[in-house]
């Protein structure tokens, strides 16, 4: 394994922004950005050995600093919505920023995304680190958290998650790499999917759960059986029109626990190229990019807790007290389908 940096652009106040290269045997390679600790590539072969980045971002380094819709970055505190931009922890009340109507999204304006993490070199990849303050954002807590990513010979990108805290607080960490296989600028229509969880959240039309789980058995959301996502994408659908396509979370694990699942299965008959997600995580974000410039150029695999954990007790929890660790694993493998 080969790790390669260089300085790619600079902030406005003048820090540098590198770009680290992880190479392996074959060739294949992916890219990170400590801008957030953003995946910014992922060069891979397909079915005829043709290699292409699958990572959809931005062809220039300072492109990244205006970006609107977390490209390939590390999201945190909070990943996704919190209701009402408030929760209550030990009888206190808590008000974080309010960046999504009167809703808190992916940590608000003081995210983890925005911000210029540390590092240092791993023997396969890079370990990014970053302090968030007491009140940072709203939340509780002095933390220190931790990002791994580790390049393997077997094209894997394996990525770490760890926090730790002076006061109890809520974390929930993921990445927001954005998908296409094809590793060109067209629509995802095409490329099939498969996730084996039988339920989502329902949410409302602000994108926060209401607490009901929904069994996907007969509806668009359905992909226990592998299907093009485009089949159901378009279809008059409530929940399909108001997230301007797939934007719903789909329940991986009823309890917490450190055991890895399969999340999800993505493939490109024309590319022939395949990815595997798997994770430790108890859910799966789906979104299909509805937001994005380009609706629909690519998918986002967001393994992390459930969407507005604090406001409902029986969720998976993701309170961090001191003296505990927030540690957590996701893979992802990228392949050629059998017999292409």
């Amino acid at each position: 394994m080969k790790l390669f940096y260089k300085i790619d652009s600079y902030t406005r106040s003048g820090k540098p922004i590198y770009r680290f290269t992880a190479t392996n045997v074959s060739g294949a390679y992916v890219e990170f950005s400590n801008r957030g600790a953003r995946w910014l590539s992922a060069v891979v072969p397909d079915a005829n050995g043709v290699s292409e980045n699958v990572i959809v971002g931005y062809d220039r380094a300072k492109d990244y600093l205006g970006d609107e819709y977390y490209m390939g970055a590390v999201i945190g505190r909070f990943a996704n919505r919190i209701a009402n931009a408030t929760f209550t922890l030990n009888g206190r009340n808590y008000t974080l920023e309010k960046n999504d109507g009167r809703n808190s999204n992916h940590g608000g304006y003081s995210g983890f995304h925005q911000k210029i993490w540390d590092w240092e070199e791993l023997p396969d990849g890079v370990r990014f680190t970053l302090s968030s303050p007491d009140g940072e954002g709203g939340y509780p807590g002095n933390i220190r958290v931790a990002v791994e990513y580790h390049w393997s010979d077997k094209c894997e990108l394996r990525i770490e998650y760890f926090g730790i805290t002076d006061m109890p607080t809520y974390l929930n960490m993921t990445n927001h790499a954005y998908f296409n296989l094809t590793g060109k600028k067209c629509k995802i229509i095409g490329h099939k999917l498969w996730i084996p969880s039988h339920r989502i959240l329902d949410t409302t039309a602000e994108f926060i759960p209401t607490g009901r789980r929904v069994e996907v058995n007969g509806t668009p959301f359905d992909f226990t059986r592998e299907k093009e996502i485009g089949k159901d994408l378009y279809s008059d659908n409530e929940q399909l029109r108001q997230n301007k396509g797939y934007n719903h979370c789909y329940i991986l694990k009823d309890k917490k626990s450190s055991d890895m699942v399969e999340a999800a299965y993505l493939t490109d008959p024309v590319s022939g190229r395949t990815l595997t997600v798997e994770t430790d995580l108890p859910a799966l974000l789906l979104y299909t990019a509805g937001y994005y410039i380009r609706p629909d150029s690519a998918v986002c695999f967001e393994t992390q807790y459930y969407p507005d954990t604090p406001s409902h007790s029986d969720f998976p929890s993701c309170l961090l007290h001191p003296g505990e660790e927030y540690r957590h694993r996701t893979i992802f493998k990228f392949g050629i389908i059998e017999g292409r």
